[in-house]
């Protein structure tokens, strides 16, 4: 039988500075009401020059063990969801182990852009309940910042950084947290929806490309607006099928877009109270942004016992995941 798995510590990470809406006003045609009308953001956190993505990510994985009381040599596994890692090789997560002393830990990265945590999530469940590992440390994070065009108007006003973390246990050690079900899914016919052009090893890096900046990401926005109230609402439904509003403790969506997420949550009538939403101060964090909530949000108290806490996410790929979770 499948061993039962829990959730046993969070933690979450993002930049001092913060960037408001005026600030892109200096590159292209925006007012701070244009954003805040269509987005629900009015600031964002973005590392600083000096600052490296593996920066953000070593905080929030260094939280999310202590506040589990494990010591760094006692994980097993560390799996990190990102897009914006500190190089194109080696992965991330390698450098992590090492930076933050967990000797005796495997580690890889995943590339799921936005519902990159919920994956990780997923992939690190099946360890622990074959039994293969007992403690593993599952990061969602993104320098999103590092990696856009600011001249870009449909883009660059909306994305931000940071990361969040949380150690999976077996359930009987840990006692919260039971992940119950989830599922993912994707649309390879999008892939072009929201993408990086050109750079990769498709055809390489060259003068001209970084001159266009078309290495930068690129988005279609009312392809992905549409794709998005859609997606999340099905989801959502998904999760909340077989169970009472009552049940509900919390939706835990990412940050994608205000308007997004208020049409898709009304769509089900969920009640407003019980979906959490912070991309005001965060922007959307793509993969860090359900985790850095659930931190968030678990040091506020705010998950009550014996509830669900419905996650759901989508992004580039086109990719999609839900979780649910009895705490």
């Amino acid at each position: 039988m499948p061993i039962p798995v829990g959730i046993a510590g969070f933690g979450h990470h993002t930049p001092e500075w913060v960037v408001p809406n005026e600030y892109f006003t200096r590159f292209v045609e925006t007012s701070d009401e244009w954003i805040r009308q269509r987005t629900g953001i009015v600031e964002r956190r973005w590392i600083r020059e000096d600052q490296k993505p593996s920066d953000l990510f070593y905080e929030a994985g260094k939280q999310a063990i202590e506040r589990s009381n494990l010591k760094p040599e006692d994980i097993d596994l560390i799996i990190l969801g990102t897009v914006s890692g500190d190089y194109l090789l080696p992965a991330t997560a390698c450098i992590l182990q090492d930076r933050l002393g967990c000797s005796n830990a495997a580690a890889f990265d995943i590339s799921a852009a936005c519902p990159a945590f919920l994956y990780s999530l997923t992939i690190g469940k099946q360890f622990v309940a074959s039994g293969m590992y007992k403690n593993i440390l599952c990061i969602g994070g993104e320098a999103l910042s590092r990696i856009i065009d600011i001249h870009d108007r449909n883009s660059c006003v909306l994305f931000g950084d940071g990361a969040g973390a949380c150690v999976l246990q077996p359930h009987e050690v840990c006692g919260q947290g039971l992940i119950e079900d989830q599922f993912l899914g994707t649309d390879g016919a999008g892939w072009h929806y929201i993408q990086r052009p050109r750079g990769g090893a498709a055809e390489g890096m060259s003068s001209e490309i970084l001159a266009e900046g078309t290495h930068l990401v690129r988005l279609k926005g009312r392809e992905v607006y549409r794709f998005a109230v859609d997606k999340m609402a099905e989801i959502m439904e998904w999760a909340t099928q077989d169970i009472t509003q009552d049940e509900i403790g919390l939706v835990i969506p990412h940050q994608v877009n205000r308007r997004i997420l208020e049409t898709a949550t009304e769509k089900l009538g969920i009640p407003p109270e019980k979906v959490l939403i912070n991309i005001e101060h965060y922007g959307n964090t793509s993969a860090g942004s359900i985790p850095i909530l659930m931190s968030e949000a678990e040091a506020a108290g705010r998950f009550e016992k014996d509830k669900y806490l419905v996650l759901a996410a989508f992004g580039a790929g086109l990719t999609w995941a839900g979780v649910r979770i009895l705490w």
